[in-house]
């Protein structure tokens, strides 16, 4: 289902991806709650993205294709996670790790992941940044006969349990410096622990990875980041960025699934109901369910909250959009715009995600009660998944960032912290 044309039109290519996730979406709706419920390691979630083709829509263009641009990915992971937010994670956390060689590489250095991703298919996984209180050395690479070896141990959100590779960032033990790393997780020094107990994105292949002196050959780093974040560039800063606006796609795609879902549920509850009510005093006309003042009340407050996360978010996009081209070029007052309209977009989008699914839980609340086979509505796992989603962000840190910025003109740490 790749598209193969090599043709330089964009608007027939970004058809081509449109249609592809449109038939993807629809069909992991059609079995997302069953296999939520099962709970399984998504394999068959990856088998289908693979068919798809979407793992490597963001690859450079090239003799046998072309992918997308950011603005199409962050679409595609958006249409995707309203129909299994799991696997829209899945497909957010590769794209952001598959730029990987471009955030950390030499200015002009080569893009060899991203065309032997896209040729072999893979799905990557891990993390570059540095999580923020995690204790000890974190992950660190050693120096070792011309190579280097990984070692430490980390939680991973997600794709670590069904990854092809994984991208790492470690600390060197000589320099300091950070090292960006791709591992192969079939590695006998590498030991996976699937994390199956999640309250929500329970298939989005989340677990702890364990490197016991993995060697890491030159080949396989792909970049490095100065110990001294002063140094660092500004472009190279955007990594963190691009996957928390990623995430933050995945988090505007429950709330839009969610409220969608609950909109079909309702029109059948309409259409079941054996008759209209009286009209009430002052009414000229008989109250059906989709008269109920409180209902389109309820429902006008809910696409209303969402309309305008989607507008936060939507300018987000843009910004990163317009600033990824300038790559080595990018300057700090432009990479300080970029942060503060994600870091908006987050904060609006985290809240209006356990909103919108919070209050759709009360609104569907009697076909929730009335269908508990297993086919049935299933709506908390929209509220699961927006809590599971947006829990590690603080939206008090990202405002308090969004504030100093407008007020006092401070530009946000070119740094990797989570």
């Amino acid at each position: 289902m790749r598209p193969t044309s090599g043709r330089a039109d964009r608007p027939a290519d970004d058809e081509i991806w449109r249609r592809i996730t449109r038939e993807l979406a629809d069909d992991l709706a059609a079995d997302a709650l069953s296999r939520d419920r099962a709970g399984k390691a998504p394999f068959d979630e990856l088998a289908r993205l693979q068919e798809a083709g979407l793992p490597a829509l963001l690859t450079p263009p090239g003799p046998g294709g072309r992918g997308a641009d950011w603005r199409a990915a962050c679409a595609v992971i958006r249409e995707i996670s309203a129909a299994d937010s799991s696997v829209g994670e899945l497909l957010a956390h590769h794209y952001a790790l598959s730029w990987s060689a471009r955030f950390f590489g030499a200015a002009a250095g080569p893009r060899a992941l991203e065309d032997r991703a896209a040729r072999e298919r893979w799905l990557l996984a891990g993390g570059v940044d540095q999580p923020v209180g995690a204790g000890g050395p974190g992950l660190t690479l050693t120096p070792l006969d011309g190579g280097h070896v990984l070692d430490g141990r980390r939680a991973f959100a997600s794709g670590v349990a069904v990854a092809d590779r994984l991208v790492v960032g470690a600390r060197c033990t000589e320099t300091g410096d950070l090292l960006v790393a791709l591992v192969d997780p079939a590695h006998p020094a590498v030991f996976t622990d699937a994390g199956t107990d999640r309250v929500g994105q329970r298939l989005a292949g989340a677990g702890t990875v364990t490197f016991d002196r993995v060697p890491v050959a030159p080949h396989d780093l792909l970049g490095s980041l100065p110990r001294d974040e002063h140094a660092a560039s500004p472009f190279a800063t955007l990594a963190p960025l691009a996957l928390r606006l990623v995430l933050v796609h995945v988090g505007l795609g429950i709330a839009e699934g969610a409220l969608a879902e609950a909109r079909d549920v309702s029109r059948a509850a309409q259409a079941a109901a054996p008759h209209a009510d009286p009209a009430p005093d002052g009414v000229d006309y008989p109250v059906t369910g989709g008269d109920d003042p409180y209902l389109l009340l309820a429902y006008g407050e809910l696409a209303t909250e969402a309309h305008a996360a989607a507008a936060v978010v939507e300018r987000a996009t843009d910004a990163l959009a317009r600033g990824l081209p300038a790559e080595h070029a990018l300057g700090v007052d432009e990479r300080a715009d970029i942060a503060v309209l994600i870091a908006a977009a987050e904060a609006v989008t985290s809240r209006s995600a356990v909103r919108i699914t919070t209050r759709i839980l009360e609104l569907v609340a009697g076909a929730e009660a009335a269908d508990t086979a297993p086919t049935g509505p299933g709506f908390d796992r929209f509220w699961r998944n927006a809590r599971a989603l947006t829990a590690p962000t603080s939206s008090a840190g990202r405002l308090r960032a969004i504030g100093d910025h407008y007020l006092n003109g401070t530009h946000a740490r070119l740094t990797l912290l989570a």
